[in-house]
């Protein structure tokens, strides 16, 4: 379907755009009620919650809330998922996008818990962070275009701008509706990631069997 883009990266793409459009039928709301990520309480403040179960940390990051949702996610997961998956190879692309993806989820339980928020989350936002962050530190210098306004920038320094914004809009609630600590998560996960497979700190004892990756 898209030849040029690697595997794993054309098959994360098919499988949000087809969930999406499972998503607007009608007779499976039940179903994928059960697979958006629910705080822990949900299910004594709504009805209708199913509550937390653990297969949304990863289930969630499939699902989008509207068509611009999914459009900017997978335009993001174009941008930046193609190449990284050309660098590290398909193994360990996947393993770094789960992370991101999971990492996402558990930050945003952790925030939704510490704030007693019980509104559920989906989105592949928190991986799309991660490999936003992968980007910045693997191809710091390259050359990036932010969409509004058309600005180009380092990929280092379109990484520093993101951040701060989400850690701004997070602490400030200025955009409400918006996982802006499940983005935040994303990050920190892909970040200490990569710091563990290079053995930098906080993982840098390491055995003579590991060596040092981009």
């Amino acid at each position: 379907m898209f030849p040029r883009l690697p595997k794993i990266t054309q098959t994360l793409l098919i499988a949000n755009v087809a969930l999406f459009l499972l998503q607007q039928l009608p007779q499976t709301a039940g179903i994928f009620n059960q697979l958006m990520l629910w705080p822990f309480g949900s299910q004594n403040a709504f009805l209708d919650s199913p509550g937390f179960e653990p297969w949304q940390l990863l289930s969630y990051g499939f699902l989008h809330g509207s068509f611009g949702h999914l459009f900017f996610n997978m335009l993001a997961l174009f941008m930046f998922g193609a190449p990284l998956e050309m660098t590290w190879g398909e193994k360990r692309f996947l393993t770094y996008y789960m992370v991101c993806v999971v990492g996402a989820g558990i930050c945003q339980l952790v925030v939704a818990s510490l704030f007693g928020e019980f509104n559920p989350v989906l989105g592949a936002s928190g991986g799309v962070f991660g490999l936003l962050l992968a980007f910045g530190m693997l191809f710091p210098n390259q050359r990036v275009m932010l969409l509004f306004p058309p600005i180009p920038m380092k990929a280092r320094t379109f990484v520093i701008v993101f951040g701060a914004i989400e850690l701004l809009l997070g602490f400030t609630g200025w955009q409400p509706g918006v996982a802006h600590f499940a983005h935040l998560g994303g990050m920190l996960f892909g970040w200490l990631l990569i710091r563990y497979w290079r053995g930098q700190p906080p993982f840098n004892k390491r055995g003579p069997h590991l060596r040092r990756v981009k």
